[in-house]
This record gives C-alpha cells, structure tokens and sequence, in this order.
C-alpha cells in the first residue's frame, strides 16, 4: 500500500512539474528568437547600411540550417539521445557564438557566425515541439496553452529590449545588443532544459535512419497537398520577419521629418520603442492560441482552421500596401499597419500551430520527431529560404533612389496567398490520412 501511494505521488509530482517546465522551455525558447529577430533589420540597416540582399544573408542562415533539422534534431532525439539533453547542448553551444558575434561588424563575419549559431539553434525549434507534444497527454488542447508561452516570451524579449534601449541607451553599444540579450537568454535556456522531463529516444523501431520514413508520409496526397501550402505561406513569413521593421521605421522617419509626432492614447510611437510596439502581433497571437485555437479546432476542423489562417495573410500585407500608399497625405495610416499586426495571431496559429498539431497526428509514434523536422524544413527551411531571397529581391526592385515602394513590396505578398488559400480549397480534404507503412 505504501508503496502504491509514494508511486501515486511521484506521478502527481510529476505530472504538475512537467507543464511548467514545458511552459519555461517554451518562453525561452522563443525569447531568444524574438529578441533579434523583430530589431535586427533596423540596427543592421541604420548602423551599417545594410540592405536588400545583405539582410537576406544573415536572416537566411537560419533558413538554411533549418533543412538539417531531420537529420540532426529529429534524428538525434528519435534515436540516439533524450532530447532535453541535445536541446541543453545546442542552447549552450549557441550561446556562446551569439557573445562572440555581438561585436562583428563586417556583413561576411556576421554572416559566417549567424550560419553557425544556426547550425546550433534551428534544430531546437522541432526539438522542444517534440518534447511538448512527447510529454502531453492530449496535445490537441493542450499543446496551445503550452506553445503560447513561448509568444509571451517573444513579447518579454522585446519589452526587455525596448527597455535596455530606453533606459540604457543600448541601441548605441558598441556591441549590436540584441546578440548580446540572446546569448544571454540562451545560457539560460540550456540550464532550463535540465528540468524537462526525460524524453529518451523511441525503441518502437529497427530503423537507424528514423528521418527517411517521415517522407513516406507524401504516400497520402491529401498530406502532400498541406505540405505544398505550408511551402507557398512560408516564403511569405520573410516579408513580415525582414521587411515589417524597416517599412515602419520608414513611416516613423516620414513622420518625424514632416514634423509630426507620432502617438496614440498618450503613448509615443519611437524608433526606440518601435519593437515594443510590434508586439502588438505577438499579444493578438497569445489571444488566438489561448481562446480561438482550442474552439477553431473542434468546431471547424483542421481544413478550415488552416484556410481562415490563410486568408489572414492577404488581408494583413493589404492593409500595409493601403496605408502606406495614404501615409504621405496623412501620417495617421501609420496606425492602420500598427492594427493589422493584430493579425499575425490568425495568420501564424491557425495556420502553422495547426499544421505542427496535424503533422503529430498523421506520423508515427516513433518518428515524430522527424516528422516535426520534416514540417519545420518546409516552414523554416525552404519556405523560408526561397522567401528570404524574394523579400530582398522584391525590396531591391521596389526601391528607386533610396526610396522603397512598400505597395508594390506588399501587394505581391497578397496575391501569392490568395493562390496557396485556393490551393488548399481545391487539394486538401478533411480527417487524418493513415499512418504510413512500417517496413521494419
């Protein structure tokens, strides 16, 4: 009997440790991410000049790395360590070349140390999905409350950095802060790790080479279908990452060479507090996931949920080309694109927090993990990559004497979504294709 109960505790235990430890691993897992990834185009372009292209290189390297991710983060934890442990050593080893390029300053260094932090980085964003979704007993409703943390720590990322610059004056280090910050906040994600729950690697199968049978999930055309639509959303995410900032600070610049001050409700709306401002996005997502997903889900489904998440596309980069084409009359439209932020929740949960959510449902027990590196190779490896070049090629072609045309920047952005919400109309059918067949 004793024995019965001391096994009941350590269950109990267990089970109410293992949401806040997810929920950490969450919120530091994205902190990182957003802490450079909101700001560093307008430091790059304002302190070095870089532009087009030259932004492209280092916001791609992550893009790039990210086609590793079956091969080393899913690989890794579906056969040969406990994820918490590789997610532990990539945060660490990150960390420390995220110190290291903090004082760069040529575009080909910077380029070189962002590949190989990478290198170290993408493969935590299938890791720690996988962990979550491993250690969750019903994922469909309780990996939302759980990934939404790691948007509340985007949020934290970049209040923290609109702080340090207001109150530190950090936007002028000599060193590029927002490295430092997530260095900082990586170091202290590899120690967060050791607290996860012991994932080890699955022995449902013979197979050495997990990552290959997560391809046999093509077999299904209706998964084929959502993988092709998760390719076209995606080469549109780099035209919000690396274009979003820049296109504001412009309407701020416009503004405040015209004289005019921009605010709303008493608050100012800065160059130094722009960050601050774009988490406007990241709190309308947090509402999303939290209310809208677990509803959206079981009242319309997948299919649905993923169409309505695509149609938020257009809507959102619509409403930048309007306002920008109205900003030179009345500087007020600058809030128009400050309110269509709100927008990312639809278009980032209801579209790829539901294909992680489909993608753990159709693969196998034993190559979820790949099958997670699998989706994230399409969302932040090709996607992203091809996506990546475009938004600089596009800002390059839109921009004629140091001024860009972001309606035409944004208006392109519109109409490829529009093609990949028809596409998933006409190619993808509702329920859950079967697994695919183990040949082991």
């Amino acid at each position: 009997m004793d024995s019965n109960r001391e096994n009941a505790l350590s269950v109990a235990l267990r089970v109410m440790f293992t949401r806040p430890s997810l929920a950490l691993m969450m919120f530091l897992q994205y902190a990182i991410w957003g802490v450079w990834a909101v700001a560093l185009s307008g430091l790059l372009t304002e302190r070095f000049g870089f532009k087009g292209q030259s932004l492209v290189l280092l916001f791609n390297a992550l893009y790039l790395m990210s086609l590793l991710a079956p091969i080393t983060a899913g690989q890794v934890a579906d056969r040969f360590m406990p994820a918490q442990r590789a997610l532990f050593l990539f945060h660490l080893l990150g960390g420390i070349v995220m110190f290291v390029m903090a004082s760069q300053t040529g575009l080909w260094t910077l380029t070189i140390c962002m590949l190989i932090y990478s290198f170290f980085y993408a493969p935590t964003l299938a890791l720690s999905n996988s962990v979550a979704l491993k250690n969750l007993s019903d994922p469909d409703r309780e990996f939302g409350p759980i990934r939404v943390w790691g948007t509340i720590g985007w949020i934290a990322a970049n209040f923290g950095l609109t702080f340090a610059r207001t109150q530190f004056d950090s936007l002028n280090w000599q060193v590029l802060d927002v490295f430092i910050f997530a260095g900082v906040l990586s170091i202290v994600m590899a120690f967060a790790c050791l607290l996860l729950p012991n994932t080890p690697p699955s022995q449902e199968s013979r197979d050495p080479l997990a990552f290959t049978k997560a391809f046999k999930l093509f077999e299904n055309p209706s998964y084929s279908a959502f993988y092709v639509v998760a390719l076209i959303v995606a080469t549109e995410l780099p035209l919000y990452y690396i274009l979003t900032f820049p296109f504001l600070q412009s309407m701020i610049e416009g503004a405040t060479a015209s004289g005019n001050t921009l605010s709303l409700w008493g608050l100012s709306l800065t160059k130094e507090n722009l960050s601050g401002w774009m988490n406007v996005a990241q709190i309308a997502e947090i509402f999303t996931m939290v209310f809208l997903l677990p509803i959206a889900m079981e009242k319309w489904g997948i299919r649905k949920t993923l169409l309505v998440g695509i149609l938020a596309w257009p809507l959102r980069y619509l409403a930048f080309a309007f306002a920008w084409s109205q900003f030179q009359e009345n500087t007020s439209f600058i809030w128009l694109s400050i309110a269509a932020l709100s927008l990312h929740g639809f278009c980032y949960v209801f579209f790829f927090t539901v294909a992680f959510i489909y993608t753990d449902k159709v693969a196998p027990p034993d190559i979820r993990s790949s099958a997670q590196g699998l989706i994230n190779v399409a969302v932040l490896g090709i996607g992203m990559l091809v996506g990546g070049f475009f938004a600089g090629w596009l800002q390059g072609y839109a921009t004629q004497d140091s001024e860009t045309n972001y309606t035409l920047v944004f208006a392109i952005p519109a109409v490829i979504t529009v093609f990949a919400a028809v596409y998933l109309l006409a190619f993808f059918k509702e329920g859950v294709p079967p697994r695919p067949r183990d040949n082991a």
